[in-house]
């Protein structure tokens, strides 16, 4: 089964950063265009959480829904794929205070492709340069908003 690891620092406490992730909603935030998030139900986060949502790339739709856990309110949590576009997908946030001021969010993902057609795209959508990028985008938007909030007062 292929995984994924991608591990980045944001200048922010641990708080804030487990805060800005426990709303599935910044889902929207994390997805970088073309991709547009649709979301049409989300559970509070917690143990068994649900959060059904269409992944758009350009006109494709693609249906997931994913339940949460090992939910930390600190430390992280996981979701996995309980319908979607692959065949398996199970995917671990976890955060760690580096300092008052430093928090590392570590992202690691086990992935399997389903056969046939919905392979190929599946293979295409998720290639590991595709879910690099992905990730490098979210370091991005992650650090914005978060970075410097505390110097800001807010």
């Amino acid at each position: 089964m292929p995984t994924f690891d991608y591990t980045f620092t944001v200048k922010a406490p641990l708080k804030a950063v487990a805060d800005f992730h426990r709303d599935a909603r910044v889902l929207r935030r994390l997805s970088p265009p073309p991709l547009f998030v649709q979301l049409h139900h989300v559970d509070p986060m917690g143990e068994g959480a649900i959060a059904d949502f269409t992944l758009w790339f350009g006109p494709l739709p693609l249906r997931w829904v994913a339940v949460h856990s090992n939910v930390s309110s600190q430390h992280g949590f996981t979701d996995t794929q309980q319908h979607g576009p692959l065949k398996s997908w199970r995917h671990t946030h976890r955060f760690e205070a580096i300092d008052a001021h430093t928090t590392r969010i570590y992202e690691h993902i086990e992935y399997e492709y389903p056969s046939g057609l919905a392979g190929l795209l599946a293979r295409l959508v998720f290639s590991p340069p595709a879910l690099w990028f992905l990730f490098t985008y979210r370091r991005r938007v992650t650090r914005r908003a978060l970075e410097g909030k505390e110097r800001r007062g807010s």
